[in-house]
């Protein structure tokens, strides 16, 4: 449940009367939106609203006392409003969170000068300080919009996603578990532009992880509920048990370090360093933390996990890192999309764990034992990709929607068909900018909060398809 500090703009010369009612209507739609509040009580200033630097610092204070707990900050106009004591208010809080400008409409029949509004024009003065302050804002989707109406509704949900996304990349840190495969130079990155834009990786090397593992026993308690919560989660039939034995051991070490070093999301080497030295794939134990919430990538695409993490804190379910793989016969809009796979289980119709096709010819089928294989199930899907631009000393990325078909597709691995709207023009972007293969993914329909997050409040260079 999102929490929103909230400012009431009053301005002296217009009814009062009506920043009450605003207040009281603002209040109520919040609540059935199942948004906490943080602000003035009617008491502490006239009607609880701002229109004094005075007033500006009681409801800074009051928000400062409450910095843990506000993710974004909504500001309200019942009338004309205070263009300064709003601007003043967000700049003493320095809250550094989002913030959303509405203002409530007028009604023809109410335009004498004891009921008459002006929001309208007040937002513009409101929106011009918050410039000047070099405080950054969001729009609602109209420039004045009831605070009960279905429009509004659909602007507080857009609001809180982008609030999420943009709480939760503030101070991540990412788990980077081996070296980037030699082959994938497609997967290199920044950490000093990541550091720079508040997001740390923490490194833990491969040997690492399989030094512990080679101490763990295969009745350490650890290794017995990883094996367990494994069995549980996938059908393992005709999968040897002791592949199944390496697996829990691997996801029980990744899980302890990742607690101890307090990383959120994690990017792991597979290619083929596991394979050889272990004799499994890491798949399903990927595929059980991103199904979780615990978004992991492969092939260490520190920036593909930043993606999927970006589109689950919007959405609140799992992502999956893809390959834009494969044409899909001759329709122009529609591609094959695929992993080996580590697909969360949220992604597929139906799943079983089988051996990985493609570096079994390398290794062995014996030593590739652990993916998650099936078919994508249909729905609606939203896409994104980040990346850092070293040449430019900056983070992009885009970002768009689509949908996974149920049209007929005989592979392996995990795929699905996607069909987006004037695809060739977004695969001729991502060809002409140097983007990854690789591409996030989410049964969503969030792109609108993952743009606006990005650029408005990250700063980050965004092409938004189809917008």
């Amino acid at each position: 449940m999102p929490t929103f500090g909230l400012i009431v703009g009053n301005r002296g010369f217009f009814p009062a009367h009506l920043c009450q009612a605003g207040r009281r209507d603002i209040l109520i739609a919040l609540e059935k939106e199942g948004i906490k509040v943080v602000a003035l009580p009617e008491e502490a200033t006239k009607f609880g609203a701002v229109e004094s630097l005075a007033d500006a610092q009681k409801c800074a204070d009051l928000f400062k006392a409450h910095r843990e707990e506000i993710d974004g900050v909504l500001v309200t106009l019942p009338n004309f409003g205070d263009e300064r004591a709003i601007a003043d208010t967000l700049r003493l809080a320095c809250l550094n969170v989002p913030v959303l400008v509405q203002a409530t409409p007028d009604a023809p029949s109410k335009m004498g000068i004891a009921h008459r509004r002006d929001s309208f024009c007040g937002k513009m003065s409101a929106c011009n300080n918050l410039k000047q302050y070099g405080i950054p804002y969001s729009l609602t989707t109209l420039h004045t919009v009831s605070p009960n109406s279905e429009e509004f509704k659909k602007d507080l949900e857009w609001f809180a996603g982008a609030c999420r996304i943009v709480k939760g990349l503030k101070n991540l840190r990412i788990g980077a578990i081996g070296a980037r495969p030699t082959a994938f130079n497609t997967v290199r990155y920044s950490e000093k532009l990541l550091e720079a834009n508040g997001i740390s990786v923490e490194t833990l090397d491969l040997s690492e992880v399989l030094g512990r593992i080679s101490r763990m026993k295969d009745t350490d308690e650890a290794a017995v509920q990883k094996l367990k919560s494994i069995e549980k989660y996938v059908t393992t039939s005709g999968i040897p048990q002791q592949a199944l034995v390496k697996m829990a051991k691997l996801g029980a070490v990744v899980e302890d370090w990742m607690k101890a070093v307090e990383v959120q999301i994690s990017a792991v080497q597979c290619w083929t360093s596991i394979e050889e030295n272990l004799g499994v794939v890491p798949c399903t134990v990927m595929s059980m933390m991103s199904d979780s919430l615990l978004s992991s990538a492969c092939e260490v695409d520190v920036c593909g996990v930043l993606g999927m993490h970006a589109l689950q804190l919007a959405s609140g379910s799992p992502s999956a890192l893809l390959d834009w793989n494969n044409n899909y016969g001759s329709d122009p809009n529609k591609a094959v999309c695929f992993h080996c796979s580590n697909l969360p289980k949220h992604f597929f119709k139906d799943v079983q764990m089988d051996f990985q096709a493609i570096i079994a010819g390398t290794v062995g089928k014996e030593n590739t034992f652990g993916t998650c294989v099936g078919r994508v199930k249909s729905g609606p899907m939203t896409f994104a990709r980040f990346s850092t631009d070293d040449f430019a000393g900056k983070i992009r990325g885009y970002v768009g929607a689509g949908r996974f078909t149920d049209d007929p597709l005989e592979t392996f691995g995990g795929a699905g068909v996607v069909e987006i709207a004037n695809m060739q023009k977004l695969l001729h972007y991502i060809c002409e900018n140097g983007f990854e293969h690789h591409v996030a993914a989410n049964f969503s329909t969030v792109a609108p909060m993952i743009y606006e997050a990005a650029t408005s409040y990250l700063g980050w260079e965004m092409y938004r398809h189809g917008a």
